[in-house]
């Protein structure tokens, strides 16, 4: 244990800071008090360690429906939806069991070892996945590399605790900056370099292990990304104090004020149960959890839709386009987010406030989904411009909500409290997006089959059905179910 001698002569009340020995948490805090600027390296490594994380996800879409028909599970071209929803959701079953988990593992050992066993988890089973001969090895591998996926919760708590208060909010929005990202490098990656044989037939051979394996060559791309990430994670520092059980073997009279200090954090911890107890019947905190979790359903059926729609053929009511089209799409969609969410976003919400920014995000979208059936109308090269368009301006509404519905959750909890919260947020939003696939490829797989109904098309209900979805969402921003914290009501 190490403190200066000028705290020594501190008066008691003033809580001086002393720094225990062989504790990460202190030696980060020590290194905090030392450099106050930013600490750029540190959030570069932590949004370059989200960012791999995310490409799994976001790398799947544009390939997914052609990695099912080639699986040969679906026994009509109408049921490829249906069994490409469990994929999706598999995954999120898998986040959705351990996510508090997790939580509580990086509190006891610490967030670098979670941060690794996650990136180690989506090198082995993203590989596998790309290998992939039978639909139960993909289901299996899916779900092994959400279940195995603890970064969610501990890489935004990270991004805290490697920078001083008054950078927070910069290291938060870097985080969330690094999954658009993904949404722009993921769908590039899956659309570009699936099916090499097809596309690149000078330099993959259809008898090379690329022939066999057509969507192998993506998820090895990502999973050498992830390896490369691993190796620089050995020099990724730690955050967590581990100071209490060192206070306890060895407490040396010059330790008094870290002992006063220590004690009342006991005090906090003891009643850690009841404030947890609390959160769940904290109606602003909870409102604005339900309206995030509605939102994630929307986007994450949308978005299982709009790739299984887009590479259906015309007569099931789709666009007949490729994986590659689909890619570009969806890479311009993600450029769209980030470009939105950094220049546009805090001006509409500074002008509208966060509920009135939250309703005209949900009209809007609500007005977009009536638009795509009547698309399939649509010829090159008007098609994928007005594809485009409606693609971007809908990500960019889902991007609102989630946002105004993540700054109304952190103004409902005190600080102390946020992480937890989050905790909560990140396993009731994975069970809805464990839904939202699974039924998302049904609804789809039995409108394939009714295209051709007398009152509406299979499209038609397709998409009236994600109206309905947004309506609740619409709905749900008004009193008395989204009950506004008092900091965020003038917002």
């Amino acid at each position: 244990m190490a403190g200066g001698e000028g705290e020594a002569a501190r008066p008691l009340l003033e809580k001086p800071h002393v720094y225990f020995d062989g504790c990460p948490g202190c030696a980060m805090d020590r290194r905090k008090a030392e450099n106050p600027g930013i600490p750029y390296g540190l959030f570069f490594h932590t949004w370059i360690i989200n960012l791999v994380t995310c490409l799994p996800i976001s790398s799947l879409f544009p390939f997914l429906y052609f990695m099912i028909r080639d699986l040969g599970i679906a026994k009509r071209v109408e049921d490829i939806g249906f069994y490409a929803g469990f994929v999706g959701a598999s995954y999120m079953l898998g986040r959705a069991l351990t996510s508090i988990i997790w939580g509580i593992l990086a509190d006891r050992i610490g967030r670098k070892p979670i941060i690794v066993i996650t990136i180690l988890s989506s090198l082995v089973f993203n590989t596998l996945f790309g290998l992939s001969m039978h639909y139960w090895m993909a289901i299996a591998t899916r779900f092994l590399l959400g279940f195995l996926n603890g970064s969610v919760g501990t890489i935004r708590a990270y991004a805290v605790e490697v920078c001083r208060p008054e950078h927070h909010a910069i290291g938060l929005s870097l985080v969330n900056t690094s999954w658009a990202i993904a949404l722009i490098i993921g769908p590039a990656i899956g659309g570009y370099l699936a099916q090499p044989t097809e596309k690149f037939p000078n330099l993959f051979s259809i008898d090379s292990l690329f022939g066999r394996f057509p969507y192998f060559l993506p998820c090895l791309f990502i999973s050498i990304i992830c390896f490369v990430v691993l190796i620089t994670s050995i020099w990724l520092p730690e955050t967590l104090h581990t100071h209490n059980v060192q206070k306890k073997e060895d407490p040396h009279p010059e330790s008094l004020f870290a002992c006063l200090s220590d004690s009342e954090e006991f005090v906090e911890q003891d009643s850690t149960s009841t404030k947890n107890n609390r959160l769940l019947t904290n109606w602003p905190l909870m409102s604005s959890i339900v309206l995030f979790c509605i939102t994630c359903f929307d986007d994450m059926a949308y978005s299982e839709i709009f790739s299984l729609w887009a590479e259906s053929d015309k007569k099931y009511g789709g666009l007949s386009f490729s994986s590659e089209d689909v890619g570009n799409v969806l890479v311009v969609t993600g450029a769209s987010i980030l470009l939105y969410q950094t220049f546009i976003y805090p001006h509409i919400v500074k002008v509208l406030g966060l509920i009135n920014s939250s309703r005209v995000a949900t009209i809007l979208s609500m007005v977009l989904l009536f638009t795509y059936p009547p698309m399939v109308n649509l010829s090159r090269p008007w098609l994928s411009i007005v594809v485009n368009i409606a693609s971007m301006l809908k990500s960019c509404s889902v991007a609102t909500v989630v946002t105004c519905s993540f700054i109304l959750q952190n103004n409902s909890v005190p600080q102390d409290q946020r992480a937890t919260a989050n905790g909560i947020a990140t396993t009731l939003m994975s069970l809805f997006k464990a839904v939202a696939p699974a039924g998302a490829g049904i609804v789809f797989s039995w409108a394939q089959k009714h295209q051709h109904a007398s009152i509406f098309s299979g499209d038609q209900m397709v998409f009236l059905l994600l109206d309905i979805v947004v309506l609740f969402e619409f709905i749900w921003t008004f009193k008395p179910f989204l009950d506004v914290p008092k900091q965020s009501s003038s917002s």
